[in-house]
C-alpha cells in the first residue's frame, strides 16, 4: 500500500503541479483516476486572500498537525477529489511544524457530502482521512456511508461549501495560507508539492 501511496504521489504532485478537481468532473461517472492538467485558476489578491484566510477560520474542520501552532494552512477539499488525496499525501513530512485545517466541501458527487461528515464527525478525523484516501486510491470509493448519517455534520459540510463559492473559487483542493516569514496571504487552487506547500508557507 505504502508503495502505491508513492507513486500516485508522485505521478500527481510530481508532474502536475497545478491539478485540481472542478464541477466539471461531477458530469463524469466516476472521478478522475489520475491528475488531469487544468488552466490555472485566477489566484486572489494578498487583501482578498487575508479576508479569505480569516473567514476560512470560521468553517468546519479538523486538524492535522500540531493543535498549537505559529502557522495555519487551510484547505479546502472534496473526498471524492484524488488531488485533494495528493495534497493530503505530499503535506504529511510536514505536520511536526505546520497545523493544516482541513474543510469538507461537496462539489464532486452526491456522496462527497456524507463523506466530508464521516470524517467531521471521526474520533480520529486524520486516521479517518488516511484510510478514505487509501481506499479511493484502491478505487473503492473511499469511506463507506451508513444508511444514516448526522445531518448536523452534514449541514456543516453544506456551509464550507458555500463559503468557498463565496471566495470566488470553483475547484479544490483550494488552499489558503500566510506565510510565516513574510506575512503575506496567499491562495492556490490545486495541488501541490511538499516543497511547495512548506514555500508557500514559510516553514
Amino acid at each position: 500500500m505504502q508503495r502505491r501511496h508513492a507513486l500516485f504521489a508522485l505521478s500527481a504532485i510530481g508532474l502536475l503541479s497545478a491539478s485540481a478537481c472542478t464541477r466539471k468532473d461531477a458530469a463524469s461517472a466516476d472521478p478522475p483516476a489520475a491528475p488531469a492538467e487544468l488552466p490555472p485558476a485566477r489566484e486572489l489578491s494578498a487583501a482578498e486572500a487575508r479576508q479569505a484566510y480569516q473567514a476560512a477560520g470560521g468553517g468546519n474542520g479538523f486538524t492535522a498537525g500540531p493543535i498549537v501552532a505559529a502557522n495555519t494552512v487551510f484547505v479546502f477539499f472534496d473526498p471524492q477529489c484524488p488531488h485533494c488525496g495528493a495534497l493530503w499525501t505530499a503535506s504529511q513530512p510536514l505536520l511536526g511544524k505546520l497545523k493544516m485545517v482541513w474543510l469538507p466541501v461537496a462539489i464532486l458527487r452526491p456522496v462527497s457530502a456524507p463523506q466530508g461528515a464521516l470524517l467531521l464527525s471521526a474520533p480520529n478525523p486524520v486516521a479517518a482521512m488516511t484510510e478514505h484516501e487509501a481506499s479511493l486510491m484502491d478505487r473503492k470509493g473511499g469511506l463507506t456511508v451508513p444508511d444514516k448519517v448526522d445531518e448536523a455534520q452534514v449541514a456543516k459540510v453544506k456551509a464550507n461549501t458555500e463559503l468557498l463559492q463565496k471566495m470566488g473559487a470553483d475547484s479544490v483542493p483550494f488552499i489558503l495560507y500566510r506565510n510565516a516569514k513574510t506575512g503575506l496571504y496567499g491562495s492556490h487552487s490545486g495541488t501541490v508539492s511538499t516543497d511547495k506547500l512548506a514555500e508557500m508557507a514559510g516553514v
